[in-house]
């Protein structure tokens, strides 16, 4: 086994990540990030639509070209990108055991920062496990990473900001969208997005669940059924779909195995995505040293998650003495700024209020750590 050891690891190449890597590299600090993937980037470069916002936050700006300027940053920061690799252990010491390319390591390092985002829920229903059946994750990489069409019928499933956004890209890369299926009585995303979904003719089925998926050895047809106020399907109501193709797009869950594993304690926050770990305003959790960053902290959006890589990566370098204190603060303060903007209005309010119980309970779990040392 190999040992490599190091000021800071990322596992997680995406958004908040690799903007965690270059605060960190450029400060000074020995940075590896760790990734499963081939490239880097995450989830920026399945996103070719234009980024909202304001105009520190890229509005306007398609999602890839952000992965691209952010890619050419960290390459210039020095930090090492440590690609199809996968960190299958790690410990409260702040150690982990990593593969590549069927060699395995020991990584040590001083601080650690989780930036491995979060994974699509599934639905079970009749004809689920049929091939043609997918997550809406996996259709956008098909479409804007590989270039291959998953299906030419396509129902979605969710008609939040990702069920809406990919079924326009689906239809961009020459599929027919059938419909949106949405088991709440109203539309889950942007009006901006539906209303580009009906100019183009798909009709939105609110208060619609599935009722099977059929067909012999792959998707050949849907059946969708109207459901009561009780969210039970009501008889008499099901229409039917020739497709042959399911996209599921029914939210997300963060991918905290890892943080389990180093012993950090949580919160149960539903509209997050579930289990998210308690963390400080510094992005650091209640394991000292180990900092979360991105959707694995609750699910957002992308900006969100570079800003939360901006804070965790400032942090750890400041941390490690690489900046001053009064820098740093001067930093933090900037990027929290622009954080109180992605959760301001509407939309944001909601997931602000969640950030706000998260810094509350960590405080409270420091003060009652507090108070059971005095004792």
């Amino acid at each position: 086994m190999k040992k490599i050891v190091t000021d800071v690891a990322i596992i997680g190449a995406g958004s908040a990540g690799l903007s965690a890597a270059y605060q960190a590299a450029t400060a000074g600090a020995d940075v590896l990030v760790i990734d499963e993937n081939s490239r880097p980037g995450g989830q920026l470069f399945k996103q070719i639509h234009k980024f909202f916002g304001s105009k520190a936050h890229q509005a306007g700006t398609r999602g890839y070209v952000i992965g691209e300027q952010l890619l050419e940053k960290v390459e210039k920061s020095g930090a090492t990108v440590m690609l199809d690799s996968l960190v299958y252990g790690l410990l409260p010491d702040k150690s982990m055991g990593v593969i590549s390319n069927g060699v395995n390591y020991s990584v040590k390092a001083k601080k650690i920062i989780i930036a491995s985002g979060a994974k699509e829920n599934y639905m079970a229903f009749p004809g689920s496990t049929l091939p043609g059946v997918m997550g809406a994750g996996a259709a956008q990489t098909m479409v804007n990473v590989n270039r291959v069409l998953p299906g030419e019928r396509i129902l979605m499933v969710g008609s939040g900001n990702v069920g809406l956004i990919v079924s326009y890209q689906l239809m961009q890369a020459g599929a027919e969208v059938v419909g949106i299926v949405e088991g709440a009585p109203k539309i889950g995303g942007y009006g901006v997005h539906a209303g580009k979904i009906r100019r183009a003719g798909v009709p939105i089925y609110v208060g619609h669940t599935i009722k099977r998926v059929y067909g012999r050895e792959e998707v050949e047809g849907v059946e969708i059924a109207a459901l009561d106020e009780k969210w039970n399907m009501i008889p008499g109501t099901e229409k039917q779909f020739d497709v042959d193709t399911v996209c599921l797009a029914v939210g997300l869950n963060p991918m905290t195995e890892l943080v389990w594993m180093a012993g950090c304690k949580f919160d149960f926050i539903p509209s997050f995505g579930g289990h998210v770990p308690l963390h400080d305003e510094n992005m650091e959790t209640t394991v000292p040293g180990v900092y979360v960053a991105g959707d694995v902290t609750g699910v957002e959006e992308a900006s969100s998650a570079m800003e939360e890589g901006n804070m965790a990566g400032v942090a750890a370098a400041e941390a490690l003495g690489y900046i001053s204190h009064e820098e740093a603060a001067e930093k933090k303060a900037e990027i929290r700024a622009r954080l109180d903007t992605l959760r301001s209005g509407f939309f944001g309010a909601g997931r602000k209020a969640n950030k706000e119980k998260q810094l509350a309970d960590m405080q409270a779990y420091k003060d009652g750590m507090e108070k059971g040392a005095a004792c």
